[in-house]
C-alpha cells in the first residue's frame, strides 16, 4: 500500500512508462513529472533548477521528444514513453553511451548539474535531426542553461556524436543509433 499522508484528498492512480518499465504511482493530481521521477520513482537524474521550465535541466523526453519535466503534469504523462537519463547507459553493463561518451571527451560538462538536460535535449533532437549541423545544434542549446562551460564544448560534443553516427549508419554498422 502506498502512503498517501501528505497529498491530500485529490489523489490519483497513475500508471507510467519509464524507461521501458512500468509504474503504478499514487500522486496528487497537480504534481509535477520531475518530482514522481525524483521521490517516488528514484530516477534522481533528472534533476530540478528553476522550477519554471527556462533552464532545462529537468529535460526529459515524452515519446522521444524534449520536455521539461518540471512543467508537465505527471498525470499528464501517462500513456506517454518516458525516458531519462538513466537509460542512455547500458544497464547491465553501466558502459556509456555514444552521447554520454562524447561529452565526456570533448569536456562538455563541468559541475555536471546541467548535463542530463543537455543529453536527453541532444538525444531528443539527435533522433530528429541526424543531419542536424553545428550550427543548428548551436540554436537547439541555447534552450538549456549552463554556467560552466560556455556551451562551446556541448556543442562541439554533441557536434561529433551526430558525425560518428552518420559515419556508422554509411557503413551500417550501427541499427540502433541510425533511423
Amino acid at each position: 500500500m502506498t502512503d498517501t499522508t501528505g497529498l491530500g484528498d485529490d489523489v490519483q492512480l497513475i500508471t507510467l512508462d519509464v524507461n521501458g518499465t512500468s509504474y503504478e504511482v499514487v500522486t496528487a493530481a497537480r504534481r509535477t513529472l520531475v518530482d514522481v521521477l525524483r521521490h517516488d520513482l528514484r530516477l534522481t537524474g533528472t534533476h530540478v533548477g528553476c522550477e519554471h521550465g527556462i533552464c532545462g535541466a529537468c529535460t526529459v523526453l515524452a515519446d522521444g521528444l524534449p520536455v521539461r519535466a518540471c512543467l508537465m503534469f505527471a498525470a499528464q504523462a501517462e500513456g506517454s514513453r518516458i525516458t531519462t537519463v538513466e537509460s542512455l547507459a547500458d544497464p547491465e553493463t553501466g558502459e556509456l553511451s555514444d552521447l554520454q561518451r562524447s561529452f565526456t571527451e570533448h569536456h562538455g560538462l563541468q559541475c555536471g548539474f546541467c548535463t542530463p538536460g543537455f543529453l536527453m535535449l541532444a538525444q531528443g533532437f539527435l533522433a530528429e535531426q541526424p543531419d542536424a549541423t553545428k550550427g543548428e545544434i548551436k540554436e537547439v542549446v541555447a534552450a538549456n542553461l549552463c554556467r560552466c562551460t560556455g556551451y562551446q564544448t556541448i556543442v562541439e560534443a554533441i557536434d561529433a556524436c551526430a558525425t560518428a553516427r552518420r559515419a556508422q549508419c554509411a557503413k551500417g554498422t550501427e541499427e540502433t543509433t541510425c533511423n
